[in-house]
């Protein structure tokens, strides 16, 4: 069965799969990037292999959506997954069900802040990465699909719709906002253990637990990042060059960042949501 670590893309997937990597495969805490790789991405066409004759129709990969995870799940274990897919149904074809998913985590964060980490991450303008929120956007991982062997097509769907794809059913579900993982990460961190504990036994202590936040810090993070340890980057389309992926991370103030216009098409457009969410 899958634990879906789902995200909108820039929302803190990656902070989280690097705390509960540290939790649930190392001893002492320490966090090193090569335990992300125990916390594989979907969809990636390893999982489609035989399934899938021509990776570029869509129409084929959402018939199979369901079928390649039924295949992971013949294993019979319990297993974690990032995706940045939308919890979608696309004509009668489900992106995932109950019998293949076991509980999932959704990362969150204010819309407002994706905005500039959409334009860092995608090359875009700010006034792009507003439209990259409210637009029924399908995606590769992270870079074009094209330019990567593993890399297949992701729908997001607008920020709202993506958010409500994941968080509509409320049953084991652990919804957590990557603004409360910068203000009181040992707070989410045992929200985390505490969810986690319900599907996974796994070991941890409080030297254990003090070690994960201590190496996982967005500023650890973006340091180990700089001494060329992240395997993960994307080039930006114009210069060619490897875009940061840690970039402002609580720096990243929206209020001195976007002009008005944008707060509010963004505002307007989201505004249940971000209610809901306290973001307003």
């Amino acid at each position: 069965m899958i634990i879906w670590l789902a995200s909108y893309p820039k929302s803190g997937n990656t902070w989280l799969r690097s705390i509960i990597s540290s939790l649930l495969y190392s001893d002492d805490g320490i966090f090193n990037f090569k335990q992300l790789k125990k916390i594989q991405q979907f969809p990636e066409k390893k999982f489609f292999k035989n399934i899938i004759k021509d990776f570029k129709n869509f129409n084929e990969i959402k018939e199979n959506w369901v079928l390649s995870q039924e295949k992971i799940n013949l294993k019979n274990e319990i297993e974690l997954f990032k995706t940045h897919h939308g919890k979608y149904t696309v004509g009668n074809h489900n992106f995932t069900n109950n019998e293949n998913t076991l509980a999932t985590i959704y990362v969150v964060r204010d819309p407002r802040s994706l905005v500039k980490s959409i334009s860092n991450h995608f090359s875009l303008s700010i006034d792009e990465a507003c439209k990259f929120l409210l637009s029924p956007e399908v995606i590769g991982n992270g870079k074009d699909f094209k330019e990567r062997q593993d890399g297949m097509y992701n729908l997001l769907g607008k920020w709202n719709d993506h958010y409500r794809s994941w968080t509509r059913n409320k049953n084991n579900l652990l919804i957590i906002k990557y603004e409360d993982l910068i203000a009181n990460p040992s707070i989410e961190l045992e929200k985390i253990i505490k969810f986690l504990k319900k599907y996974l036994n796994f070991k941890t202590n409080e030297n254990k637990n003090n070690k994960i936040l201590e190496t996982t810090t967005f500023e650890n993070l973006k340091k180990m990042e700089n001494q060329g340890l992240f395997k993960e980057n994307v080039l930006n389309k114009k210069s060619k060059r490897k875009v940061n992926f840690f970039h402002l991370g609580p720096k990243n103030i929206w209020q001195n960042n976007l002009d008005k216009e944008i707060i509010n098409r963004i505002e307007e457009n989201f505004y249940s949501e971000m209610k809901e969410l306290n973001y307003l």
